[in-house]
């Protein structure tokens, strides 16, 4: 079981940045992938980045390619995500995930176990 709690969601300027966190509980953290999603209004829930449990290999959505940055700290029981150059495309409400290892990359919401609550990311023009 594994329970997440993200954090660092906020109002910011077109070409501003934001550092999204994610915390974990359970003793097998490090064994997980772990990925981040996000759904704006109206629309499905997306694939953004995912990061292999080692940390040694990461996958992004082609938008985010460049600006955003996926990593992971196992003894923490953390995961990141550090937001550059953020457009008003970006606002949407961003999910921590959490899910067993599978067929590289696992860019897809049903290859996940478990979730956080979201934290809502705003990107004003």
């Amino acid at each position: 079981q594994v329970q997440l709690v993200e954090s660092g969601g906020g109002l910011v300027q077109a070409g501003g940045s934001l550092r999204l966190s994610c915390a974990a509980s359970g003793r097998t953290f490090s064994s997980y992938v772990m990925g981040w999603f996000r759904q704006a209004p109206g629309k499905e829930r997306e694939f953004v980045a995912t990061i292999m449990w080692s940390g040694g290999s990461t996958y992004y959505l082609d938008s985010v390619k460049g600006r955003f940055t996926i990593s992971r700290d196992n003894v923490k029981n953390t995961v990141t995500l550090q937001m550059n150059s953020l457009r008003p495309e970006d606002t949407a409400v961003y999910y921590c995930a959490a899910g067993p290892p599978g067929s590289w990359p696992l860019n897809s919401a049903y290859e996940y176990d478990y979730w956080g609550q979201g934290t809502q990311v705003t990107v004003s023009s």
